[in-house]
């Protein structure tokens, strides 16, 4: 009886640890904070969720992440992986040296390494499992190669390298797919992708193309792709966004569809003189920052700012949304809505490593904490934003 009793306590106090240290949602993905991340990454492979527990897109992956856990935290054959968890409410010393400006951000840590792949996929179980898989190294399905995939033309598909990129892109739109030949999600792109590009084949307005990041690292590690396939649409040498939508070749072709339409409404505006502050909002309440006031305009309260080049589609069509943001904020305390012409202070945007246009990222009292990736819609906007403002007062 003592003996079962003593084993029972054992058994109690081993599982201490990450009964503890995990949130009221489930016991399943194991918490984290500063000191016993810095004890754990390394030693074995870590999926991290770093997270703000009022974070909608958090809580919407909180019952996903939670199976995730529960199936490969119980797994003890060699090639474990921990499912773990960071609350960047509590430990955000640690969330900036990982470089956090959104939430959630999932990075996989592999054994004896101290950075982090960032995952930019789904967040669906299959592909968060797919990833991991990917990381692990584990044995890839018996697929066609990326380059054996049928496609009705093949000559259709232009094959960018590191030398010929960025000459090919300067000029037009062109819809890229960065891949790794083993991974396995771009092995089933491939045949739609190929497809796509001979949908496209005589349109010179576009043009659909693949780069192969084994072989040509440096211009995938310009475009910081860190997963694969990684999807960017290009117009005139800049990535204007990273496509997120479902893979079947009609979403694409409707993306591509959608992208150029846009491009041809704002080329057609430029020729009226129209710009993002002569004429679409002469009186902006928008507060417009340079390399001179940029650091002390953002040293106090909230800032939300839009880095935006003129001559961007997407940025004349945010303008007006944009400018109605900065109205409902007008008369708040402590709070901004900024902007930026990065085509008139290019430093200034590559010092906040703006990658495209336009790029809105949130500042309190001088440190960015957030990027904003979604709708850009007011009210989608203005919720981003309170929701910052609310967490400074709790």
């Amino acid at each position: 009886m003592a003996r079962t009793v003593l084993t029972l306590c054992v058994l109690i106090l081993g599982n201490c640890y990450f009964v503890i240290c995990t949130d009221l949602y489930k016991d399943n993905a194991v918490k984290y904070d500063e000191t016993a991340f810095k004890k754990a990454i390394g030693k074995v492979p870590h999926f991290v969720k770093f997270f703000a527990p009022w974070c909608g897109h958090c809580k919407r992956l909180a019952p996903t992440w939670d199976e995730l856990a529960e199936k490969y935290n119980e797994i003890d054959d060699g090639t474990k992986v921990i499912i773990s968890k960071v609350d960047c409410t509590t430990e955000s010393q640690l969330c900036a040296e990982q470089d956090i400006t959104g939430y959630p951000t999932l990075k996989f840590f592999k054994a004896s390494a101290d950075e982090g792949i960032k995952y930019r996929g789904p967040r669906d179980l299959a592909s968060l499992e797919a990833f991991i898989s990917e990381n692990l190294g584990e044995a890839k399905p018996d697929v066609v190669k990326e380059d054996q995939a049928p496609a009705p033309s093949v000559e259709s598909l232009a094959e960018l390298t590191d030398a010929t990129f960025h000459k090919a892109v300067e000029t037009g739109q062109h819809f890229v797919k960065f891949y790794a030949p083993w991974c396995g999600h771009c092995q089933k792109l491939a045949p739609v992708w190929e497809a796509l590009a001979a949908t496209f084949e005589h349109d010179p307005s576009l043009t659909v193309a693949k780069v192969d990041c084994t072989a040509n690292r440096q211009v995938c590690n310009d475009f910081e792709v860190k997963a694969y396939p990684t999807l960017l649409w290009i117009e005139d040498g800049k990535m204007v966004e990273r496509y997120q939508g479902g893979r079947s070749h009609e979403e694409l072709k409707e993306y591509c569809d959608r992208m150029r339409k846009q491009a041809e409404g704002a080329h057609s505006s430029q020729g009226d003189g129209s710009s993002e502050d002569v004429k679409d909002h002469p009186q902006s309440l928008a507060v417009e920052l340079s390399d001179k006031n940029f650091d002390n305009a953002i040293s106090q309260g909230v800032t939300f700012v839009k880095f935006f080049a003129p001559w961007c589609g997407h940025c004349k069509r945010l303008a007006p949304t944009w400018e109605e943001l900065s109205r409902k904020f007008a008369t708040t305390p402590g709070v901004k809505v900024a902007k930026v012409d990065c085509t008139a202070y290019e430093e200034l945007c590559n010092a906040k490593d703006v990658q495209g246009y336009p790029t809105l990222i949130l500042y309190k009292s001088g440190r960015r904490v957030a990027e904003f990736n979604g709708a850009r819609e007011l009210d989608v906007l203005y919720e981003f934003v309170e929701q910052h403002m609310a967490h400074d007062e709790l």
